[in-house]
């Protein structure tokens, strides 16, 4: 079977890259923008919260190693879908938390897994879904960007105590 794709954006592309490229069945995570009105945004322009993008990361996977459902299982378990236009401390509508899928039957598993892991959280999840019109790459310095700036203040101090859970929780589906 081909592979297909996913894009799903919870909060800093740079954290949801990470966790993604680290599961069984992910064949490449790209970052980039999607789900506003803007051609061919910038970061810089995403970040005024003008375009209605999100930060978003597309996923091409192998649905013979890894299924639609369970990459949307390790989506709402690795950002909190409860808060509108923010992840922590990163806050705008580019950090909204947001599904845009490539078909209909993507969509209905997305409102879906909406129901199912509505009472793992103490608020109602307020993701959207949409379909997908356009993804837009993110610039090459966002690509790869944990894996190459693990150092970094950012990724030390928030991303890396969330991969470590997330490494916890899914360890039987990691691949490193």
């Amino acid at each position: 079977m081909s592979t297909q794709f996913a894009v799903f954006g919870g909060g800093c592309f740079w954290c949801t890259e990470a966790f993604f490229q680290r599961l069984k069945g992910v064949k490449s995570v790209l970052p980039g923008y999607a789900g506003g009105t803007t051609k061919n945004p910038s970061y810089d322009q995403v970040c005024t919260g003008r375009t209605g993008h999100a930060e978003v990361v597309k996923i091409e996977f192998d649905p013979a190693d890894i299924s639609y459902e369970d990459l949307l299982e390790v989506f709402f378990a690795t950002h909190d879908p409860t808060t509108p236009d923010r992840q922590g401390n990163d806050r705008g509508t580019q950090y909204r938390s947001i599904i845009l899928a490539a078909d209909e039957g993507q969509k209905k598993a997305a409102d879906e897994a909406i129901t199912k892991f509505a009472s793992d959280f103490p608020a109602p999840i307020v993701t959207q879904v949409a379909m997908l019109a356009e993804f837009y790459p993110a610039e090459d310095y966002h690509q790869n960007y944990y894996n190459e700036n693990g150092a970094q203040p950012y990724c030390s101090f928030v991303i890396s105590p969330k991969l470590a859970k997330f490494k916890k929780k899914f360890a039987d589906r990691i691949v490193e």
